[in-house]
């Protein structure tokens, strides 16, 4: 059964829609409007909404959509857009740019999961490992969340909020500094939130060292423990972690001898146990890696059985009848992640079946939320006229084809316009104090 219309909210360790039923997130990560291009990456190649036709035929229900406070400076303006191809998005600021994929996704049944992933223009997580820096304080990101939280109010095609990509370094958790607790910045900030808009779901990522315990940036949950996130609307916490696998970092029990069989244990201190005590839902809202070899392929496996709520890998939920594991997007949808590649391949067209077969098991049986339009393709001869979409693509003849892509454009990773080096839009995720961990 699909995601009923409507928004979504909490109850123990599920996520819940309109109608009662649990449901979970399963999506991508679509980067590049956070800085550099200041524009979800791909549009040079092919109209946004085929790239999300492209998504919902896969059986994804959700994007994360990184934006960053330097996003919202004036009116600025994306780059890196074929408008032959986007023809509508010509002139827009990003913020319409985010309008039109909103309005698209709504269209055919994708949720959106807005990602506060950075203050100042760059790539990764913020620099000094906070939520806010000396150009943009704490209280304008509050002002910026607002502003999105008003401006997609009554819109259920928008259903959370990321507070905050990849606390970590300096970044504390429930010691009381003002300075560096995130969890009580988590707080003022989805408190802010839902004073002008109650319906969002508020997702509240760890940190990196809760004592002198190292997890990835954004993915060390054990301080909620003993310090949990309150909201003064409790039913919308939901929990995030970021959990790469070993082509990103070696990390010590990447390396235990008992391993992949060790990881249920590792994620069951740091997050697995909201899920075992019903206490919180959980998104993994990062995860990935080249899955080039062996190992990387065995974290995969092992996490998606993990997230589907099978903890003993006996091939049942252990969750019980009815229930959903954790949510996720995997990062990323985009081929010029440095560090992972995406589920695209570099053409952005063709699709890594090695990765897209090793979620494909996490996928929500339900998929997204029933379309509020028809499919793109409104006929068979390759022109389409899409609510303004006055673009020829090739069709897809079918599922298997449509996901392969049929646009003629086979521009590589290293072809984005010429508007910037693809390996700055996500460099290497965990290196300096991680790696001297």
């Amino acid at each position: 059964m699909s995601i009923a219309n409507g928004f979504l909210h909490t109850d123990g360790n599920q996520i819940v829609d309109s109608s009662g039923q649990n449901v979970k997130l399963t999506g991508v990560n679509w980067f590049g409007a956070e800085g550099y291009a200041f524009n979800p990456n791909g549009m040079d190649t092919k109209g946004y909404w085929h790239m999300m036709d492209q998504m919902k035929t896969l059986g994804f229900n959700a994007i994360r959509l990184p934006w960053s406070d330097a996003m919202l400076d004036g009116d600025r303006k994306p780059t890196g857009i074929d408008y032959s191809k986007n023809p509508d998005l010509e002139g827009k600021t990003t913020l319409e740019v985010f309008d039109h994929i909103v309005e698209y996704a709504g269209r055919i049944g994708l949720k959106i999961i807005l990602d506060h992933h950075r203050s100042d223009d760059g790539a990764s997580a913020n620099e000094n490992g906070l939520w806010y820096t000396d150009k943009y304080p704490e209280s304008k990101m509050i002002e910026n969340w607002k502003m999105l939280a008003e401006r997609y109010a009554g819109n259920d095609t928008v259903v959370a909020a990321d507070l905050h990509n990849e606390p970590h370094g300096q970044a504390t958790w429930g010691d009381g500094n003002a300075a560096t607790d995130w969890a009580a910045a988590a707080e003022r900030i989805g408190n802010a939130i839902q004073s002008v808009n109650k319906d969002w779901l508020l997702m509240v990522e760890g940190v990196e060292i809760q004592n002198d315990t190292w997890e990835w940036w954004g993915g060390n949950l054990r301080g909620a423990k003993e310090h949990g996130i309150e909201f003064d609307t409790p039913d919308k916490l939901v929990y995030s972690v970021h959990s790469y696998g070993p082509s990103i970092h070696q990390m010590s029990w990447f390396n235990d001898e008992n391993f992949p069989n060790n990881l249920p244990e590792v994620y069951d201190e740091n997050w697995g146990w909201m899920l075992k005590q019903d206490k919180h839902p959980v998104l993994v809202g990062e995860f990935g890696g080249k899955l080039d070899t062996a190992q990387d392929q065995q974290y995969m496996a092992k996490l998606v059985q993990y997230m589907n709520g099978d903890f003993d890998g006996n091939g049942t939920n252990d969750l019980g009848a009815g229930k959903q594991g954790a949510s996720w997007t995997y990062w990323s949808w985009n081929p010029n992640s440095g560090d992972t590649g995406g589920i695209l391949k570099d053409d952005w067209s063709s699709v890594d079946w090695t990765k897209m077969n090793a979620v494909k098991p996490g996928l929500f049986a339900g998929g997204g939320s029933a379309a509020k339009a028809k499919a793109a393709f409104l006929d068979g001869s390759g022109e389409t006229d899409v609510w303004a979409h006055n673009a020829v693509q090739a069709k897809a003849a079918d599922a298997a084809a449509a996901s392969v892509a049929a646009d003629a454009h086979t521009a590589s990773a290293t072809d984005l316009g010429g508007y910037v080096d693809p390996s700055l839009l996500h460099p290497v995720h965990h290196d300096g104090d991680l790696l001297a961990a």
